[in-house]
């Protein structure tokens, strides 16, 4: 089974007012979808926002959102630099790798000196 991570990549904080509470206290977040396997690391190209209330722990939705705060979010979404998408190995891929490729250099080998 795989397992999806959430990886903050880059935060700010907004001194907008609040639509819910007026308070000028907004957290921006953006996240990267990462994808951790028994064999492999994968780092997709998936980024996601939040905008966050500090004081009432409100989630701000794109359709609440003033002119401002959507001038701001696109400020920063033009900042954000995610990491390229990749796919790392793990060192049980290679192990397993390495078992399967000698199993079947042995059955060749085997195979060409008649003993199969």
């Amino acid at each position: 089974m795989s397992k999806t991570k959430k990886i903050v990549i880059k935060e700010a904080d907004i001194t907008n007012h609040c639509p819910v509470c007026y308070n000028q206290e907004l957290k921006l977040t953006f996240y990267q979808k990462h994808t951790y396997n028994a064999f492999f690391h994968r780092t997709t190209d998936e980024v996601t926002h939040e905008m966050k209330c500090q004081k009432c722990h409100s989630i701000i939705y794109p359709v609440n959102r003033t002119t401002d705060i959507e001038r701001v979010f696109d400020y920063y979404n033009k900042l954000v630099e995610p990491d390229k998408p990749s796919v790392r190995f793990t060192t049980l891929f290679f192990i397993i790798l390495i078992l399967v490729l000698g199993l079947i250099g042995t059955a060749i080998y085997l195979h060409l000196e008649g003993i199969i």
